[in-house]
């Protein structure tokens, strides 16, 4: 075993500054795209908190409060219960409506206890993003602890959707061991924790390669709960536009990027938060130069068409 592999292991993965450097490759997205738009619906109702399951409330609702009474938080839990009751079914339909690839980034418990989603998921063709077994905070659990977690994830997205997940992404962000683990499992296509980059990357271990598919927290409509952030759906459209033309135009000159907007059903799932989403959808669906692809499929275009781009970092 390697130093530099001790030291992954021991203190997580070493800080890159550098990455691809001053020009980063050019990439070219299928059709001739500049910007490869990601739309991630985030899954987390049922495995959050809760004091029946845990003895504490999780703090995530409609409400980010940090300090709860040592009760049922029953404001929170119904919260939650809204994205699985209702604002998943409308996110659902928005999506149906313009025939639409994204990737569900869900807790395996979350779809144990929603069926009906994970059958919309199979006939629509959706690919899945792990998410946990629980949105658990794992920057809290030991290596063995998160590692048993990570199986037990694996074993039940097995069961209900045939397959393991291609790629992986923690609750807010990952503990020290989480990449290594990624690694130690050998069968995920991708992993999504790291946000920082426009383009996936490679990193190198004593395995072999891990390709990165950089996920990001900026399109994300958290921002409605926390400041400075999204006062209305336009705030949250304006943004993805903005970001969508910036990227297209710089396109030109840089090449192809990659944008995650992450939602989730208990806040976008909203009407009012929903009917932002869909002016962005619709927005990415009129522009030349902006496509959408599932993170699966970007994972795969990046492995056969840009193998050979390796950060300078």
């Amino acid at each position: 075993m390697s130093k530099d592999h001790l030291i992954a292991v021991s203190q997580g993965p070493r800080r890159d500054f550098i990455g691809y450097g001053h020009r980063a490759p050019f990439v070219v997205w299928p059709g001739g795209a500049k910007v490869a738009v990601n739309l991630v619906l985030v899954y987390e109702e049922g495995s959050e908190y809760s004091w029946l399951e845990d003895g504490r409330n999780d703090n995530w609702g409609e409400y980010n409060i940090p300090n709860s009474a040592p009760a049922r938080d029953l404001g929170t839990e119904t919260h939650f219960e809204y994205g699985s009751r209702a604002g998943i079914w409308r996110l659902t339909r928005l999506f149906d409506r313009f025939d639409l690839p994204v990737t569900v980034s869900a807790c395996a418990v979350a779809l144990q206890r929603n069926p009906d989603l994970v059958t919309w998921m199979k006939a629509r063709g959706h690919d899945l993003l792990g998410h946990g077994l629980r949105w658990s905070e794992y920057w809290t659990l030991s290596r063995e602890e998160e590692r048993e977690q990570l199986h037990a994830a694996n074993d039940l997205y097995e069961t209900l959707l045939g397959i393991h997940p291609p790629g992986w992404n923690c609750r807010s962000f990952p503990s020290v061991n989480t990449q290594d683990l990624i690694i130690e499992d050998g069968r995920f296509l991708y992993y999504s924790d790291p946000c920082n980059d426009d383009i996936p990357y490679f990193v190198d271990h004593p395995r072999g390669r891990l390709l990165v598919v950089p996920y990001s927290k900026t399109l994300n409509d958290s921002r409605y709960l926390i400041a400075p952030g999204y006062g209305n759906p336009r705030d949250f459209a304006e943004d993805c536009r903005s970001a969508i033309n910036y990227l297209i135009e710089d396109g030109e000159e840089a090449g192809g990027k990659m944008l995650t907007i992450a939602i989730h059903a208990r806040w976008t799932g909203q009407p009012n938060r929903a009917s932002g989403l869909r002016d962005v959808i619709d927005y990415v669906s009129r522009t030349e130069g902006a496509i959408f692809m599932r993170r699966e499929d970007i994972a795969r275009y990046w492995i056969e068409n840009h193998a050979s781009f390796a950060p300078r970092g």
